[in-house]
C-alpha cells in the first residue's frame, strides 16, 4: 500500500526525470560551490490562510538556501504520516508542494514515506532538505554585517505568526489574516544581480525580526539600531498583537527577508526589491553601528524618540509555528 501511495501520489504529482528513476539516491549535476540545508515542519494547524504545511515545507527550505546567495535547485522530502490521515488532505498538501516547486524552479528529486500508528504523530510531519549552487564571488553570511550597512526588510512582518495564532484562537477580523508563505529565491537572484554590496541575508522565521537581528549582531560583532516607525506592518497584524499583548517583532515570517547592504548600494537594492512580487513593500528599517557597550546589542528607536534594547526572545510564545 505504501508503494502504491508513493507511485500514485508523490510520483505523479512531483514527477521529473530524476525522481522518476526511483533510485535509492538521486544523481545530480551541480557546478561550483553548493549550499545544503535541512528543515522539519510540524505546523499546527496544517492548513491556514495563505498556505499549508506542504507549501511551508518547500518555501522554508528554498528560502534557507537563498539566504546564503544560492540558487535553489533540488529538494528532498520525507513524510511521517499518522494512520487515519485523510487521503484528500494529503493530496492537497502534495499539490501545494508541487506548485511551490514549480514557482521556484526547483525539483523534488528524492523522498521517503513512513506511516505510523494512530496517536504516534499529529496528522503529518514533513522534513525537507535542499541543495543549491552558489555563484562565483557571492559570500553572504550572518557574520558579514559591517558598520554603516543599511538594513532592509522585504515587506510587512508578523503575517505568518499572526495568521497561525488567529486560527488557533478563533479570532475574526474584517480583513482575513494571510500567511506570507512564499519562495524568495528569485527575489534574491534579482537583488544579487543589482548589487555586489549585499553582506547579509536572513529570513526571520522562528523568533521573528528580533531574533534574527540579535543573531546577526552577535555573529558579526556589531550593534544594530532600527526605527520602529519605519517597520511595515499590516493593520490586522497590529490589531491582533495589541489584543493578545504580543510584539510583532518576535512573530514568525515565512516569506520575508532581512538584508544588510552597503550604504552606497542600499537605494538600488531597495528599488530592485520593490519591483519584485515578493518585495513590493520593502522598507529601510535601520543601520549597523560599532559596538558601544561590552557586547553587541540591538536597539529599537521608539515613536517617542527614546531607545530601548531589543533582546533575543526567550521561551516559545507560539509552539508549532513552522
Amino acid at each position: 500500500m505504501t508503494q502504491e501511495l508513493v507511485a500514485q501520489l508523490f510520483g505523479k504529482a512531483l514527477s521529473n526525470p530524476i525522481l522518476d528513476r526511483m533510485d535509492d539516491a538521486a544523481s545530480l549535476d551541480i557546478e561550483g560551490r553548493i549550499a545544503f540545508t535541512v528543515d522539519s515542519h510540524v505546523v499546527s494547524p496544517i492548513f491556514f490562510p495563505g498556505g499549508d504545511i506542504g507549501r511551508l515545507s518547500m518555501t522554508g527550505t528554498i528560502n534557507d538556501l537563498a539566504m546564503v546567495g544560492a540558487r535553489p535547485l533540488y529538494i528532498t522530502a520525507g513524510f511521517i504520516i499518522e494512520e487515519g490521515f485523510l487521503l484528500e488532505e494529503l493530496v492537497r498538501i502534495v499539490a501545494s508542494m508541487r506548485d511551490a516547486a514549480d514557482e521556484a524552479g526547483v525539483q523534488v528529486v528524492a523522498g521517503d514515506t513512513k506511516v505510523v500508528e494512530r496517536g504516534a504523530a499529529d496528522g503529518v510531519f514533513i522534513t525537507t532538505s535542499g541543495v543549491g549552487s552558489i555563484p562565483d564571488g557571492v559570500r553572504i553570511s550572518g557574520s558579514n554585517a559591517r558598520p554603516g550597512d543599511i538594513i532592509i526588510v522585504s515587506g510587512t512582518i508578523g503575517d505568518h505568526g499572526a495568521t497561525i495564532l488567529s486560527k488557533r484562537e478563533g479570532m475574526d477580523f474584517e480583513v482575513e489574516l494571510q500567511s506570507d508563505c512564499a519562495p524568495l529565491g528569485r527575489l534574491v537572484e534579482e537583488m544579487l544581480a543589482a548589487s555586489s554590496g549585499i553582506h547579509v541575508l536572513r529570513d526571520p522565521t522562528r523568533g521573528g525580526v528580533a531574533a534574527t537581528l540579535n543573531e546577526i549582531a552577535v555573529s558579526s560583532g556589531v550593534d544594530v539600531e532600527i526605527e520602529e516607525e519605519k517597520i511595515p506592518y499590516r493593520g490586522e497584524v497590529r490589531a491582533a498583537c495589541e489584543l493578545l499583548g504580543l510584539d510583532p517583532l518576535v512573530l514568525a515570517n515565512e516569506g520575508k527577508l532581512v538584508a544588510f547592504v552597503a550604504e552606497n548600494d542600499a537605494a538600488i537594492v531597495l528599488e530592485t526589491m520593490r519591483a519584485s512580487r515578493y518585495g513590493a513593500d520593502a522598507a529601510v528599517i535601520g543601520r549597523v553601528a560599532e559596538v558601544e557597550s561590552s557586547r553587541p546589542r540591538v536597539y529599537a528607536r521608539t515613536l517617542l524618540g527614546s531607545r530601548r534594547i531589543l533582546s533575543m526572545p526567550t521561551g516559545e510564545q507560539l509552539p508549532r509555528i513552522c
